[in-house]
């Protein structure tokens, strides 16, 4: 006879009415809750001690952390038979874009339908692996050559009419999102490798006629920041001070001098790490890593034990494309990448992309609790 005290009876209990009710993922929610209490943390200091931004943060967060438990409820197979309208959908509306977008800033990303108001790239960040997933969990793996050139269609038709938007950054996320797919479903080395070749040999033809000035100015300056110190390089000194000046410990919480005496571009949004860094220091960075390290492991753990090859396909593309946002953001404000406009998941302030973000989490969770309901 096995005895159980009445405390964890009651803790296994709640786990059992979260997972099997709310389908919700307790050790994928603590730290994308974690990071998220940790971000709010980080933009009161970034916007001047401003409450009132924060709580529209906080609001949004409420928003995307809710959708993220809806599409949890939606079982995987459902996901599945969504798919394909839900790419069609995207890739109208991507076209619909550089015909009726916004214009801000020289670019059209905006669709403004009234009360609403998205941007559709975001709505591809999903569309795009559940369909691929779809194309390719379907057969057997390896890849035979008809699936991986569909795959390449699919994959260069949204990333190209979001590039002309021009939106680099997000096309390159999107098309990663697809490649990602590709990788784990078993494309051959020689095939990576040789499509690697071709994107390096094709860079002079990149640069001279698809690249814009600003894009190349990018490159430039993240080749040699110095060539403009008080021009487009300015930014990305004041980012690498921002960091090195944290130290350890960091010169704490609403001490940091270089965003709050605004040397530091878009403090709230694509350069917030630097804001952390100077406050929190080198343990600060380290604890934003560890929980990101947890969301990875938890999303692969989920991924390797999903019971399909559409689950499996899905559940990693999801992972891994969240680990490039963070390794892209952070590389691009301590200057080991080019600035490409990626930012800081749960971190930085937005709103269509925190919701994009967490409803893939929220398929993650679906994946892992209904497993025994696949078919």
């Amino acid at each position: 006879m096995r005895f159980y005290s009445s405390d964890s009876a009651v803790t296994s209990a709640q786990l059992s009415f979260l997972q099997r009710r709310l389908h919700v993922d307790l050790a994928l929610l603590t730290p994308l809750l974690l990071l998220s209490i940790f971000g709010a943390i980080v933009l009161y200091s970034a916007f001047g001690a401003q409450i009132e931004e924060v709580e529209k943060h906080v609001v949004r967060l409420c928003i995307a952390f809710g959708a993220m438990v809806a599409v949890a409820q939606v079982p995987p197979r459902r996901l599945r038979d969504w798919a394909p309208s839900l790419y069609a959908i995207s890739l109208l509306l991507l076209f619909a874009v550089l015909v009726f977008g916004v214009a801000e800033g020289g670019a059209r990303r905006w669709l403004d339908l009234g009360p609403l108001r998205f941007q559709p790239s975001e709505m591809m960040k999903l569309a795009l692996p559940m369909m691929l997933s779809v194309l390719l969990g379907a057969g057997e793996l390896p890849l035979r050559w008809g699936r991986v050139g569909a795959s390449l269609l699919l994959i260069l038709v949204p990333a190209g009419a979001i590039a002309v938007e021009p939106d680099l950054g997000t096309a390159l996320l999107v098309a990663m999102s697809g490649f990602f797919i590709l990788f784990l479903a078993g494309l051959a080395w020689w095939v990576i490798v040789g499509m690697t070749t071709l994107a390096v040999a094709s860079a002079p033809l990149v640069w001279f006629f698809f690249l814009h000035d600003y894009q190349r100015r990018r490159v430039l300056i993240f080749l040699d920041p110095e060539r403009d110190p008080l021009g487009a390089g300015y930014h990305i000194i004041q980012s690498k001070i921002a960091i090195g000046s944290g130290g350890l410990y960091g010169k704490g919480w609403l001490n940091g001098t270089q965003a709050h005496l605004s040397f530091l571009p878009e403090q709230h949004t694509d350069f917030v790490f630097a804001v952390l860094a100077e406050e929190f220091g080198l343990i600060g960075v380290i604890l934003l890593l560890v929980l990101y390290l947890a969301v990875v492991a938890r999303g692969l753990r989920i991924a390797s034990h999903a019971q399909d090859n559409y689950a499996r396909l899905l559940a990693g593309s999801i992972v891994l494309t969240f680990f490039i946002y963070y390794f892209v953001n952070i590389g691009m404000v301590s200057a080991m990448l080019p600035v490409v406009g990626v930012p800081l998941p749960l971190i930085s302030y937005g709103g269509t992309s925190m919701v994009t973000l967490l409803a893939g989490f929220g398929m993650l969770m679906s994946i892992h609790t209904h497993r025994r309901l696949l078919v």
